[in-house]
């Protein structure tokens, strides 16, 4: 903990995942009360249970990491991926609106069909072909209508030395195989979850000198750059200097339950701009990230 007096509490839900430890690392650094939770600690979809939460301990912001990504299976586990993507949330957003707290929700470019070759503004219509995409889009609405003081950042294709990812999945994979295909033809950015992290904290931060309530809306954040998931995994290989003959597949040779948007790219101006926040490109964060993934 910093010297500094404390200044606000803030709760981090989903703390377990890859945002939520990211966070937890870096608040050691912050001069901000946290208190990190997960489904053991605190059960989102109970109502009851988090507006008693929200009683006990005074939150000041509240960082909702916790979301349903198992983005196949949530095509026969809708209500599974309902509870936790739209059900939770506004059972946070209720909670936040009831305490005055400020809410930050995390989202992702599932929301959008990937039918554009141009980067995605905020101002672009959603348009979900996934269960995930689905509820991920109503968890977003319900959170903005709920609740007045909130903030939805919708990112990309996360990876972070914490949980399971694209990133440490192609690590074992090259060292298990000769030879792996992964499709070229889904175009996104990869995205840093310590970055996020730096992002949200950055943003928080900014209440010191602007009312935030005048920055309430949605955003945009993943690393700077484009790649397919081919272009990923190649540089991953590359910069872990694993041999490999790596082949490009397009989508259609790799069926999966749920379908992926084909472009997701999204435009990063707003976010950068209302919160004067620097982005590092995709490439850069990667070989950063890599050096703390062991093996």
């Amino acid at each position: 903990m910093s010297n500094q007096a404390v200044k606000a509490t803030i709760l981090v839900t989903g703390a377990n995942g890859q945002l939520g430890s990211e966070l937890n690392i870096i608040s050691a650094y912050e001069p901000y009360q946290f208190i990190f939770t997960d489904i053991e600690d605190l059960n989102l979809t109970d109502g009851a249970e988090v507006n008693s939460f929200f009683n006990i301990n005074k939150i000041d912001f509240c960082i909702n990491c916790a979301a349903y990504t198992a983005v196949d299976q949530a095509e026969k586990n809708v209500e599974a991926a309902r509870a936790v993507n739209v059900d939770a949330v506004q059972n946070l957003a209720e909670a936040c609106t009831i305490n005055g707290t400020f809410l930050i929700h995390i989202s992702t470019d599932f929301v959008f069909g990937g039918n554009s070759f141009l980067p995605f503004t905020e101002e672009v219509k959603p348009d979900p072909i996934s269960v995930y995409g689905f509820t991920k889009l109503e968890g977003e609405i319900i959170a903005a209508k709920t609740n007045l003081k909130t903030i939805i950042i919708r990112t990309s294709w996360l990876y972070s030395s914490f949980g399971k990812n694209f990133v440490k999945t192609m690590i074992r994979l090259g060292k298990e195989r000769d030879e792996l295909g992964v499709v070229v033809d889904q175009i996104g950015t990869p995205t840093y979850a310590g970055d996020l992290a730096k992002a949200i904290l950055n943003i928080i931060k900014s209440s010191e000198h602007t009312d935030l309530n005048h920055h309430c809306g949605l955003y945009h954040f993943s690393n700077e750059g484009v790649a397919s998931w081919y272009d990923f995994a190649k540089a991953i290989f590359d910069l872990k200097g694993i041999s490999i003959n790596l082949k490009a597949l397009k989508t259609t040779e790799f069926p999966t339950p749920a379908k992926r948007p084909a472009y997701s790219v999204m435009d990063k101006t707003k976010i950068k701009d209302s919160f004067n926040i620097d982005i590092p490109y995709w490439r850069d964060s990667l070989k950063l990230c890599l050096e703390l993934i062991e093996g």
